[in-house]
This record gives C-alpha cells, structure tokens and sequence, in this order.
C-alpha cells in the first residue's frame, strides 16, 4: 500500500494515513482505502478497525492540488461519487470503524471521521467543512452526515461561516465520543477496540446494522428488524455461550462456530 499503511494489534487493524504533509484524500487514497475494506472484511481474526493519521493531521482535507488537474465538473463530481461511495460503505461497514483524531480533521477530513462508528479526538484538534471559502460545497456527503450529529443550526453555521470547531466542542455537540491527550489518544483508541472486539463479532453486526435504522421515519422498520435479529442472535452459537455463561457465573467465550 501506498497511502494506507495497516497493522494488526490482537484483533485490531489499525489503519495509518501516510500521506504528508496533511494526509490529503486523493483519488489515490480513497481507491486504496476501499481497496483495504475489501481485504480486511471477510478476515476471521480482525474484529474492529482503528483509524488514524500519520504526523501533525488526522487529514486536513482532500487533495486541493488534484483539483487542478480535473477538467471539469463532471470529472469533479465522479470523483465525490467515489468518495460517498467508500464513505458509504465504512458507515455500513460490519466491522466498528474507529477514529482517532489528532490535529485537524477538515473538509474530506472530517467526512472521513463522520463515516466512521466511533470518533476520538484531542482537545484542541480543529473540525470543520471549510470548502466554501474556495467556493465550493462538501462533495463526499458532509452536508447530510454533519447535522445528524450537531444539528441543523449548527451544521449550517459550520458551513456557512468554514469556520473549525474545537475538539471540545465537538465532544459538546455530540461530533466526537471523547477527548484524550495527543499522547495517549491512540493507547485509549486501542483500548476501546480492544474492549470492543471481547464482544461477540455476530452480536457486533447485527448492532451496527440496527444503528442505521435512527432516524424516526424508519423507526418502526427498525424495531421489526431489531426483533427478527434478536430472535437469530437467540438462536446462535454466541448466543446461547453468553446465557449460559452468565448462569454459569463466568466470562462468555465468544465467537464460537454455529453448528
């Protein structure tokens, strides 16, 4: 890989952007990233995703000199396809997709952290979509995933003004889970994973599919999909290891084989 430098810390694969000086998303970038969901998908031993970026910046944008060398809007608007569609597929993802971010996280930057599951940040790390001060708009969905997370007010604000929030705002407004020092951020990102990935990984899917289900027109979807789930995760190996091991007054040993 090029861009995308991967690890694997247990049953972690962490994830580093390698594109300095601000880890700019290219069309590079994004094609190798897609590239490694596919790779890391189906991988039995691999339960939760950890993602960060190599040097001063989470990633501080897309790749703004690339844009010079496209011809014309069609061409610009193939290229925020691409970018909805791997940012699409992360938050679709069944495996948790976590991100650490340290620095900055703006435009693509901060589409990329809001397409994953869980965001850690530093305090002072800056947020924000600031394309229209190049006079243009947010191409790889940030207008429809920002207000979700702080609101419509707000995510107008945000994009109106390209002014970045803090890191502490956002944990305010709900953008980012916790804060942490640029010291332990990644030690406290490979502890949430870590914790995460104890949990049974069928029971994980099948709770990351029921999140898409939030918004209210699709609230009763959801509750018969909850139910129909919750009847095959009853069902289940895993399942049926965690009823009797909490009878049994012990640690459950998940992820075991469905007969």
């Amino acid at each position: 890989m090029e861009f995308i430098r991967v690890t694997v810390e247990e049953k972690v694969a962490v994830l580093t952007l390698q594109r300095p000086p601000a880890n700019a998303l290219s069309r590079g970038v994004l094609r190798e990233l897609d590239q490694v969901l596919t790779e890391l998908k189906d991988q039995e031993d691999i339960h939760v995703l950890l993602l960060h970026g190599e040097g001063r910046f989470f990633a501080a944008g897309a790749d703004i000199k690339e844009f010079t060398t496209i011809k014309d809007g069609a061409e610009f608007a193939e290229m925020a396809r691409l970018g909805q569609q791997v940012f699409e597929r992360m938050e679709h993802y069944p495996k948790p997709i976590i991100a650490a971010i340290h620095g900055a996280a703006l435009g693509g930057g901060l589409e990329l952290a809001m397409a994953c599951h869980i965001r850690l940040s530093t305090e002072d790390a800056k947020l924000g979509l600031p394309e229209l001060q190049l006079g243009l708009i947010p191409g790889f969905a940030g207008t429809q995933r920002l207000p979700r997370y702080v609101g419509t007010a707000k995510a107008a604000e945000m994009l109106l003004t390209s002014e970045p929030i803090s890191g502490k705002e956002a944990k305010e407004l709900g953008l980012v889970n916790s804060l942490h020092s640029e010291r332990s951020l990644i030690e406290e990102a490979l502890k949430l994973a870590r914790q995460i990935s104890q949990k049974s990984r069928l029971a994980v899917t099948m709770a990351l599919e029921l999140l898409r289900y939030h918004d209210s027109s699709r609230m009763l979807e959801g509750a018969a999909r909850e139910a129909e789930l919750f009847g095959l995760a009853f069902d289940s190996a895993d399942g049926q290891e965690g009823i009797r091991a909490f009878v049994e007054k012990r640690s459950p040993q998940f992820n075991q084989k469905n007969e």
